[in-house]
């Protein structure tokens, strides 16, 4: 099979995975009596990125086939989150909050490293091959988000959404991307026998990226657009079905089926993938960030201001900037930091940024608006108007487009670095 279309479908399944429960796990919470945990459910994949995605890339680097620690950690990862959604099947209306949790959070420990894998494999797959990776993975990345789409329809068409039924989805196709990666082109092992220290042995060698201060502070701002990551992951299904509370909006398209509303988010993710290439040879680094920045500004301000009947236009803008605010920044920034790296460390280098934007960024980012809506939201009752509780959501949504905006006249100071259009290179 052509190596492209192998690592289409690898890309596909992943985050297949992902797209099963990832934007839809909050209404289930609420369902569930949990509301008021939303923001540990997704800060549990931000806490795991700290330190799963480096050490498990340590050992892609350093002892084993980058595919195979890959495929292991998709069969553990796809077993815990069955097991949640059995547990959920069986608990009902009565989920106890640790049990759930810690079956949760196991899964996710395994799963998260292999955002990063899938980038290093694909990389060494391709580099190997002796093919472009700049130009050739976002055509081969976008796949992975028509799956995130597939499975985000399938969860609300097949009325999961509000069930543990989303996690048997996640959990089987994960096993089957354990079975598939059996089938990926091999990684290479670091082979040297020269005298290593101690560092360099367990992969630390990464960190010393710091030292560069172009890099350091492009590390500092990734976690802070980190941040920004989890936000609409964990409250943008809340936030519009909370919508049907009232009357001119109960029957609306977007309350019905939110998870297929933000699905556009995943659709407009596609086409900007695609875009890549051409603005990073055009425009640099810094300013595919900046507009990263912007786009996240102009996501949480068009919730702010929309509705899902008359005003729904306002959502429909806020999905398709998101292609712009989570591409320009994931996509871009996953190429120029393998492009930065040395290829001794690609693994590491990858986890070191997986660790940044979905460690410590997301896990900051998701605690911190769980603190915000919780205070304008859910402390409001449940005797509360429909219209009061829309009041208290834009005002959140508000606070996090302020967030982004400082963040974007913060980077456009402090980063700098030379972009040469006329050289191939990234920045």
């Amino acid at each position: 099979m052509n190596l492209k279309v192998r690592l289409t479908i690898m890309n596909y399944l992943e985050f297949a995975v992902w797209g099963a429960y990832l934007t839809s796990m909050s209404s289930y919470l609420v369902n569930v009596g949990l509301a008021g945990s939303i923001g540990l459910f997704y800060s549990v994949q931000g806490f795991v990125s700290l330190f799963m995605p480096a050490l498990v890339g340590i050992i892609a680097d350093r002892w084993m086939q980058g595919q195979r620690v890959f495929g292991l950690c998709h069969f553990l990862a796809g077993m815990f989150m069955l097991s949640a959604s059995y547990y959920g099947y069986t608990a009902g209306a009565s989920v106890d909050f640790s049990i759930l949790f810690t079956l949760y959070t196991l899964s996710v420990a395994f799963f998260m490293p292999t955002i990063a894998l899938v980038n290093s494999v694909a990389y060494s797959a391709l580099d190997s091959a002796g093919i472009d990776t700049v130009k050739a993975f976002p055509p081969i990345r976008v796949w992975g988000t028509i799956g995130f789409i597939c499975c985000m329809w399938a969860t609300d068409l097949l009325g999961l959404q509000q069930t543990p039924g989303q996690f048997a989805v996640s959990g089987l196709l994960s096993i089957l991307l354990a079975g598939y990666s059996l089938t990926l082109p091999a990684c290479p092992v670091s082979q040297s026998t020269d005298k290593k220290s101690l560092a360099d042995t367990l992969g630390l060698r990464a960190f010393s990226l710091f030292r560069q201060r172009r890099m350091a502070i492009f590390f500092i701002f990734s976690m802070c657009l980190g941040m920004c990551l989890q936000v609409t992951n964990s409250y943008a299904n809340p936030f519009i079905t909370a919508f049907g509370e009232i009357k001119e909006y109960a029957s609306t398209f977007g309350v019905q089926h939110a998870n297929i509303l933000i699905s556009l988010s995943q659709v407009s993710e596609t086409l900007c993938i695609l875009l890549i290439p051409f603005f990073l040879s055009k425009f640099g680094i810094k300013r595919v960030m900046l507009i990263a920045f912007v786009a996240w500004m102009l996501r949480f301000g068009f919730f702010a201001v929309g509705n899902p009947g008359t005003g729904v236009w306002m959502f429909v803008l806020s999905m398709l900037v998101y292609g712009v605010a989570f591409d320009f920044f994931n996509i871009s920034g996953s190429l120029f930091v393998d492009k930065e790296t040395d290829v001794s460390m690609r693994s590491s280098a990858q986890g070191l940024f997986m660790m940044m934007t979905n460690g410590f960024g997301s896990t900051l980012g998701a605690l911190l608006a769980q603190v915000v809506v919780n205070k304008y939201v859910y402390s409001l009752g449940s005797d509360v108007a429909g219209e009061q509780v829309i009041d208290g959501w834009n005002t959140c949504w508000y606070i996090f487009a302020g967030y982004a905006l400082v963040m974007t006249i913060l980077f456009a100071v402090f980063f700098r670095y030379r972009h040469t259009p006329e050289v191939r290179k990234i920045g």
